[in-house]
């Protein structure tokens, strides 16, 4: 069991690691503006291609993927709960604190603040 999981794991490096090299050096570089433009039926573009992107907005939805990654961490620890022992208690109760010390942290930076943030 253990030699098909170390092969299996040796050929997802291996085959990880000759895809990044392939993507490396076959990567061209564009130099040209008229081949890095959208194409509009021969049109110059009326809007730039590249929109600004709220920076507040994609902070606010890194922390929610990161929330919801951990609650789908918490609910198999609740079931557990009922079952186990202290270890498991323990492990579960430090992993609730280091979701309240980074939610009070994100509040105190005011990464949580949903109004007047970066405008004057």
């Amino acid at each position: 069991m253990l030699t098909i999981m170390s092969s299996s794991m040796f050929i997802g490096i291996l085959v990880m690691i000759m895809m990044l090299a392939a993507s490396t050096l076959s990567k061209k570089t564009i130099t040209d503006r008229e081949k890095s433009s959208p194409f509009e039926c021969g049109f110059d573009p009326l809007n730039s291609p590249r929109i600004p992107f709220s920076l507040h907005f994609f902070l606010i939805a890194v922390i929610f993927l990161i929330f919801d990654v951990e609650i789908t961490l918490l609910i198999p620890m609740i079931q557990v709960l009922k079952l186990s022992s202290m270890t498991y208690l323990l492990t579960f109760l430090s992993f609730i604190l280091i979701l309240i010390v980074g939610t009070l942290h994100e509040w105190n930076q005011g990464a949580l603040n949903w109004t007047n943030w970066g405008y004057s």
